[in-house]
């Protein structure tokens, strides 16, 4: 694995994250987890969390997939398209000039994850500055967003789908 690889992982299928990374988890909303094994660790009371292996065992995804790894055109100034299911859209955005982003069409929150840079979200209530590390919120009433580079900088654009 390297900087920058995508996982889509669908619901019932068995991940577990190592360590050492940094990833952006992007999920549909449910209040369900099914742990399988939790690596032994334990919590400042020396208590492991709760295991669910009995009901993993009738959700798991038994399939075999010769790619998990998702395979995206990452092409400067454009949007690439890395993650799309009934629930959400993932994008990925690396740019060096400023992008038009217009979401007349879209019924949903926009979600913009810096991961390389620093920008600067421009909208008709203002200008929100975003560097490396940082999230930002746009509210569904927005139509219209300028992300502005202030370097070469690369965000995940993320929204629920219609």
């Amino acid at each position: 694995m390297k900087s920058g690889d995508v996982f889509f992982i669908p619901a019932g299928r068995v991940h577990a994250i190592g360590s050492g990374i940094l990833l952006a988890e992007i999920q549909q909303t449910s209040d369900i987890t099914y742990r399988i094994y939790d690596w032994d660790r334990t919590d400042a009371s020396g208590k492991g969390r709760e295991l669910h292996t009995e009901l993993a065992l009738d959700s798991i995804d038994y399939n075999y997939y010769p790619q998990y790894k998702t395979v995206y055109q990452e092409k400067l100034n454009q949007t690439a398209n890395v993650a799309d299911c009934p629930y959400f859209s993932t994008n990925f955005i690396k740019f060096d000039t400023t992008v038009i982003k217009n979401y007349t069409l879209i019924d949903s929150f926009i979600i913009y994850i810096c991961l390389k840079g620093n920008v600067i979200i421009h909208s008709e209530n203002g200008d929100e500055k975003l560097k490396k590390g940082e999230t930002i919120l746009i509210p569904a009433i927005l139509k219209e967003v300028e992300i502005i580079p202030l370097e070469e900088s690369e965000v995940l654009e993320v929204y629920i789908k219609n």
